[in-house]
């Protein structure tokens, strides 16, 4: 394995790498024309176990169960070295939201999505209501579970803030920090979700993330734009390099009651068409950050 390919798989999340040995053992079988129960015939296996490996349901994937699906695969060398080490990075690594401290905080569906995050290459996202989570300060952070979250234990706040405030630590991570452009509704800056001293704080925050950082970009929705492609609602865009190059794009969209992850061509074309016309119109990331920081000015 190359030098590339293993400081790859260091950086890897367990998620990420459930998520692609499913799409690769998967696409293995259908090259064979073989169905799931002929697979589970030959290994004496339950319908189940194939089909939580290949949707990444299996919480530990054992490489001696990839080595003999690579066999009836009749997968190549350097394949199922790649694939029995995905697995074996489920075995050895924990994912950080699987922590005794916030795992039971998290939505189920939230921890797949944290996955996809951890590892992403880079992440568009078009935001209607909220400051994108990456962009959040922590006292803004608190002050919106506090209002979601009303009754709740400060126990219970204070470890839904750390959630969030260490989601951003792939801005920065060692290898390949996430390329992050968040696209805002001026709605979100004018409404005053916290205090006049948390807003202030917050959008100062936006403006010097955005200046200091190189693969972080913000542009802003002005009102005056009128009509625009993202009246349907907030998503997000995500794309894959290394170490999950095969991955294909996926758009994440949430709303009260759940969230869902569609990974269809059309569907992220059609979003990835909404995104672009938005970046084109809005303004230029250096008049979204003024823009920002006159509002910042005006609190």
């Amino acid at each position: 394995m190359t030098e590339v390919a293993e400081s790859a798989f260091e950086a890897a999340t367990p998620a990420l790498c459930r998520l692609q040995l499913g799409v690769e053992l998967r696409q293995l079988r259908q090259r064979m024309k073989m169905t799931g129960a002929e697979v589970c015939r030959h290994l004496a296996w339950t319908g189940s176990k194939l089909t939580r490996l290949e949707t990444a349901d299996s919480g530990v994937v054992e490489p001696a169960d990839v080595i003999a699906l690579c066999h009836i695969y009749d997968a190549a060398p350097e394949k199922q070295q790649v694939l029995v080490g995905y697995a074996t990075v489920t075995k050895t690594k924990k994912d950080w939201w699987q922590s005794p401290e916030v795992r039971d905080v998290i939505r189920p569906g939230f921890k797949a999505y944290l996955g996809l995050e951890a590892t992403a290459e880079k992440k568009g996202c078009y935001e209607a209501e909220f400051i994108p989570g990456l962009l959040q300060t922590e006292p803004y952070v608190r002050a919106i579970h506090q209002r979601a979250h009303t009754g709740l234990p400060d126990e219970q706040i204070d470890r839904l803030v750390a959630v969030r405030m260490t989601r951003q630590d792939v801005l920065k991570r060692k290898v390949a920090p996430l390329d992050f452009v968040a696209i805002i509704n001026e709605a979100v800056l004018q409404r005053p979700v916290a205090s006049r001293a948390v807003m202030k704080e917050q959008m100062e925050h936006i403006v010097e993330v955005a200046s200091s950082v190189p693969n972080v970009k913000v542009q802003v929705v002005p009102f005056s734009l009128g009509y625009h492609p993202g009246m349907n609602g907030p998503f997000i865009l995500l794309r894959f390099g290394l170490p999950v190059p095969n991955l294909r794009p996926m758009v994440y969209l949430e709303n009260m009651i759940g969230a869902a992850v569609s990974r269809r061509d059309d569907d992220v074309k059609k979003y990835e068409t909404a995104f672009n016309e938005l970046q084109a119109l809005a303004p230029s990331y250096q008049e979204s950050l003024s823009m920002i920081h006159r509002v910042s000015k005006e609190i």
